[in-house]
């Protein structure tokens, strides 16, 4: 007996966790994805992107990352794994779907695709992600800069940038490694709020996940971890670490804003720049859900552990922070969507359908 339709938004790394979750709880899962397949934003990564956690902890459930389970996967890699997955799975996954609006109706939930169809479910997981919505901070001056602006989400590789000066904006992976590549062909600065921490990839020969699978920091709380660990460290080998003490980019604070023909330095000096990039980060992408209100002022979705506060069969997933570090990351999101799909099964709202 089936529970009833649960219908997935985003068929990314989050909406397959999700889908491979409510098919192992009895739901009949629809994932709803805007692009072209189910691979969410990965293929438009930058060309060198690698996972900073190894193929043994970076697969969802059932289906190990082929290749050295040690070895750490590539953006392509990522992509053709997430493909096969979804054939694997089994489940209905329609492309080339846009959700506009959800609303509640009654015991369930009405999806309006933009071609003007709809979907009906039981119950519904908003899995749109945390990578869909490039952030760019307000900076004054911007309008004015002469100069290309362009946020990591679309960068591909440093080829295009030589012979310029750039500054990277950013403390986190990302950053370090889009300026350190960055840096072999262009005059590269990154600028920085507070300076960039590192972690090691490895402690006492093991890889840094293996520890935190041992200790399970990875599973800890945010607001534990908070307690514990201040910021969020860049993982990787000393070579970044030591990039960075020789200058090759150079870390600089934040500048204070642009100039027409590059930025304002925190001293006051300034200095021509041909280009810019933001690796600041994404804001979830979840206007489709204004009608249910379950978003506040800025757009972020209330919920507990990414099950919706005010509306009864409703979760989130992939949020960054969501129930632990790992939330919106390939080696923890299946974590949180067994802990959402088993909170809406129990959920006195859907109706058992034969």
């Amino acid at each position: 007996m089936s529970r009833g339709r649960l219908l997935v938004v985003g068929g990314g790394q989050s909406g397959l966790a999700a889908a491979r979750a409510g098919r192992d709880r009895s739901w009949e899962p629809v994932v709803i994805e805007a692009g072209a397949e189910p691979v969410g934003s990965w293929p438009r990564y930058y060309d060198s992107l690698r996972l900073f956690s190894p193929r043994r902890y970076s697969a969802l459930p059932g289906h190990p990352f082929p290749g050295d389970p040690d070895g750490y996967p590539g953006r392509d890699e990522v992509a053709d794994y997430l493909r096969g997955y979804a054939e694997r799975l089994g489940v209905e996954v329609r492309t080339n779907a846009r959700v506009v609006d959800v609303t509640a109706d009654g015991p369930s939930f009405a999806v309006e695709l933009a071609d003007g169809s709809s979907l009906a479910g039981e119950a519904i997981i908003a899995a749109s992600g945390s990578f869909s919505n490039p952030y760019t901070p307000t900076i004054p001056g911007r309008e004015a800069f002469g100069g290309r602006v362009l946020h990591v989400a679309d960068y591909r590789s440093p080829e295009e940038f030589a012979g310029q000066r750039v500054v990277v904006v950013g403390a986190g992976n990302s950053a370090v490694q889009v300026a350190h590549e960055l840096a072999g062909h262009a005059r590269t600065s990154l600028a920085v709020r507070d300076r960039v921490r590192f972690a090691p990839q490895m402690i006492a020969g093991r890889d840094l996940h293996w520890w935190l699978r041992l200790t399970r920091a990875d599973f800890l709380p945010p607001v534990v971890l908070s307690r514990l660990v201040t910021g969020t460290p860049v993982i990787g080998t000393d070579k970044y670490k030591r990039a960075l003490e020789a200058g090759r980019p150079d870390q600089r604070p934040m500048f204070a804003a642009f100039s027409p023909d590059g930025v304002v330095w925190p001293d006051g000096s300034r200095e021509e720049v041909d280009s810019v990039v933001f690796a600041t980060g994404y804001r979830p992408h979840l206007t489709y859900l204004r009608s249910l209100g379950v978003l506040d002022e800025a757009g972020m979705p209330r919920h507990d552990r990414g099950v919706a506060t005010a509306v009864p069969g409703l979760g989130f997933l992939g949020l960054e922070f969501q129930r632990s570090f790992s939330s919106n990351t390939l080696r923890g999101v299946h974590r949180d969507a067994r802990h959402v799909v088993d909170a809406l099964t129990r959920q006195p709202r859907g109706v058992a359908v034969a």
